[in-house]
């Protein structure tokens, strides 16, 4: 299957429905025209978007997509690739709630806690039944929604989950799919997930299995919510690019997309078009950067109109300790569930001497399935290797073979450890830790232990960059720095699929159900939910404007990362952290914006290479590239990026809007090492709302500079209460010989 991309759509008013059949029936003649059949051409395609998109998708053979490629109206022809899933006191560590209290400063009081701003979701679907999308005391829903729920499996909206659809047919179109599943519910966990973090009520008593005991709820929980189910196995782009435009349609304010491919251009690729066409609408979309690091350039959804979120960590854990009988303790991590009677010590038994019959030693050594005697286990804690098998598989294991208990060693120094939820308590270690505990196992007559488990929140360094969290630099336009911003996304608690099916009683779906998830997946939908408080605060803000005031900011990570393979990337910078990490309360006033129109992201993409008649096609009106467009280093981002500073000198201009009183920025700059920066002017005087003022940045490489690799400083304009904060990051390239 395939998905060609005719532009955009250009009504002079709201279209009717014999306008949308017309662009039906002119996408059948295109394609009829190249398949010599209308009629084959009408059964070919699955898609056909009419709304903000033209183009369709279709079922073709290789030849005939070269063929219709070469068609003058035709923009891209790109295969219907499959995008994946970027897989509760995060709200407290991002300061809207101190000790489960709202302060009188917090964002979420300013912005009304979101109140009937619509957040949109392309994902997985939605479990209605969750009580995050409960409705009790909302008001009417907000007049300009135009969308509906479908009914399909049980499906029931109220005022506050407004919209739940799906999108099937490029699935369908792609992979064997099974229809009978026709239906927005979320049979994953993953949408829920996603939705209720960006938008979902107060759920007092939300746990997994007893850890991270607290109330539940969403960045802007006063927030409508509508759910748009393109994802299955995958996502695939004709499902994606479909889903954008029913969310246009229908009315959504913020949408939130936790999914991804690697790097792609930007007209074959469905996130970029349906964000485009979002942005154009005035609605802002945050997406996940990818879950594919830690190595370098792997950065995904990078077009400059979409605010791109990576992941880090937040200041709890949940330990579970091993207590031995010398009374050593050694930390371990899992959650709360592993906890046995403090003081009771269990027999401990190392897997390799606990091994079954006709089984090897390294089957035993890794707690493979079947590879323990059950006599030899049963009432005993077993210590077992961690190898690529899932660290749950080993305590399914052990459980099954009547242990009570296990500590899961590492067996590389360097392997990130991280919570699971296990059939028994289980405690993981480090690989130092775990060979102490070994070294007392045979050394000691008759070893025993006990795992003790806990939710701990302070007692760990945080915000710290998540090791899987995909790092820049942007592969597609190295000049456009992502990610742009990092919020957490590592352990996240929110609403999950339902245990109970849909032919199960009703009262079984409102059982609430948590769950931990990982991943840029569960840090997007942090900034989608404080981009819905902002759009309440400030109506009147363009996407970019928003996107900048998150941007500018942010606050630096420290030189930390989690441990990886590769130490060279052990350091935190901008490649990996973007403008830094989220910081709601001063977002809201961030002084200065960084704004860009339609007219400035089309000037962006003629610098980098497309033409006129593919940019008119794209934006349905006629466009002409001028010279004085293909400046990409003077295109007006928040950051600042020279990626081949290949002379010893370059000067880039930026202009910021003021959004805030009338006062007076004074610049202060902290070079990137190498590289000195002069900034003109050096203030910025502001008199009025709204007024603009632009500055220039000149970057040269001080004598003698020759290192080939990043180097990284800021600009930032404060007039004392503000601080509009820029990353610069500059790679000089070694001339030749």
């Amino acid at each position: 299957s395939y998905v060609v991309y005719l532009g955009r759509q250009s009504y002079a008013s709201e279209p009717s429905a014999t306008d949308l059949d017309r662009v039906t029936d002119a996408h059948h003649e295109l394609l009829g025209s190249c398949m010599k059949s209308k009629e084959k051409a009408k059964q070919a395609i699955f898609y056909s978007y009419t709304r903000y998109i033209n183009g369709f998708a279709a079922v073709l053979e290789d030849e005939e997509a070269a063929e219709i490629s070469k068609h003058p109206e035709v923009v891209s022809v790109s295969r219907n690739r499959i995008s994946q899933l970027h897989t509760t006191n995060s709200w407290g560590f991002l300061g809207l709630e101190r000790n489960g209290e709202i302060p009188a400063d917090s964002m979420w009081l300013k912005a009304r806690f979101g109140e009937d701003v619509i957040i949109g979701t392309l994902d997985t679907g939605v479990w209605p039944e969750s009580e995050s999308f409960n409705d009790e005391g909302m008001g009417p829903v907000p007049s300009k929604w135009k969308g509906y729920c479908d009914p399909n499996d049980g499906i029931k909206c109220n005022r506050k989950l407004i919209g739940a659809r799906y999108f099937s047919k490029g699935h369908e179109a792609a992979e064997t799919h099974d229809s009978s599943y026709h239906t927005a519910r979320d049979y994953d966990g993953h949408g829920t997930h996603t939705l209720s973090t960006a938008g979902g009520r107060f759920v007092s008593g939300a746990n997994l299995l007893g850890s991270a005991y607290g109330t539940a709820k969403g960045g802007s929980p006063n927030s409508r919510v509508a759910s748009y189910k393109v994802c299955w196995s995958g996502c695939s782009d004709a499902d994606v690019l479909a889903g954008y435009e029913a969310a246009i349609h229908d009315g959504v304010d913020i949408l939130s997309v936790s999914l991804g491919s690697g790097p792609r251009e930007y007209f074959t690729h469905g996130n970029a078009i349906g964000a485009f066409l979002a942005m154009e609408n005035g609605i802002l979309v945050v997406a996940s950067a990818g879950n594919d690091g830690p190595d370098p350039g792997m950065v995904g959804n990078v077009a400059p109109w979409i605010l791109t979120v990576a992941c880090s960590t937040i200041s709890r854990e949940f330990t579970s300790n091993v207590i031995l009988g010398n009374n050593k303790q050694y930390k371990g991590l899992s959650f709360n569930t592993n906890t046995q009677p403090a003081g009771k010590f269990y027999s401990l038994i190392n897997s390799v001497d606990a091994k079954a019959a006709n089984v090897s030693s390294n089957q035993a050594k890794y707690c493979s399935i079947g590879s323990l005697d059950h006599l030899k286990v049963k009432g005993k804690i077993v210590y077992c290797t961690r190898n690529e098998d899932p660290d749950v598989e080993k305590s399914l294991v052990v459980a099954q073979a009547g242990g009570v208990g296990v500590i899961l060693a590492n067996q590389l120094i360097i392997r990130q450890i991280r919570p699971r939820a296990h059939f028994v308590p289980t405690s993981v270690v480090s690989a130092d830790d775990g060979f102490s505990i070994l070294t007392y196992v045979y050394s000691t007559k008759s070893p025993v232990a006990y795992i003790s488990g806990a939710t701990e929140v302070g007692t760990v360094a945080a915000p710290v960059m998540a090791d899987f969290s995909s790092p820049g630099p942007n592969f597609i336009t190295p000049e456009i720095l992502k990610p742009d911003i990092t919020a957490p996304g590592v352990n996240i608690l929110a609403a999950f699929t339902g245990a109970s099916g849909p032919t199960d009683v009703p009262g079984d779906r409102r059982r609430v159900h948590f769950n931990f998830i990982s991943g840029t997946s569960m840090a997007c939908p942090h900034v989608s939910g404080i981009a819905g408080l902002l759009k309440t605060i400030h109506p009147d803000w363009s996407p970019a404007a928003i996107k900048s005031a998150i941007m500018t900011t942010a606050t630096t990570i420290s030189n930390v990362r989690q441990p990886i393979a590769n130490a060279s990337l052990l350091e935190a910078n901008p490649l990996n952290y973007g403008a830094g990490h989220i910081w709601p309360s001063r977002a809201m006033d961030p002084g200065l914006v960084y704004d860009l129109t339609t007219k400035d992201y089309v000037n962006f993409l003629c610098s980098i290479g497309y033409n006129s008649t593919q940019l008119s096609l794209f934006i349905g009106k006629p466009y002409i590239c001028q010279p004085h467009n293909n400046d990409l280093l003077d295109f007006n981002y928040p950051s600042i990026t020279v990626p081949n500073l290949s002379s010893n000198k370059t000067t880039l201009s930026r202009t910021v809007k003021n959004v805030g009183t009338p006062s007076l920025y004074r610049v202060n700059i902290r070079a990137p090492g190498g590289i000195s920066v002069k900034v003109e002017p050096r203030s910025l005087k502001f008199d009025k709302m709204n007024e603009e003022k632009m500055f220039k940045v000149t970057l040269e490489a001080k004598k003698g500079f020759k290192s080939n690799d990043y180097v990284f400083g800021e600009i930032t304009w404060s007039d004392g209460k503000h601080h509009v904060r820029s990353p610069v990051v500059v790679k000089k390239m070694a001339v030749a010989a």
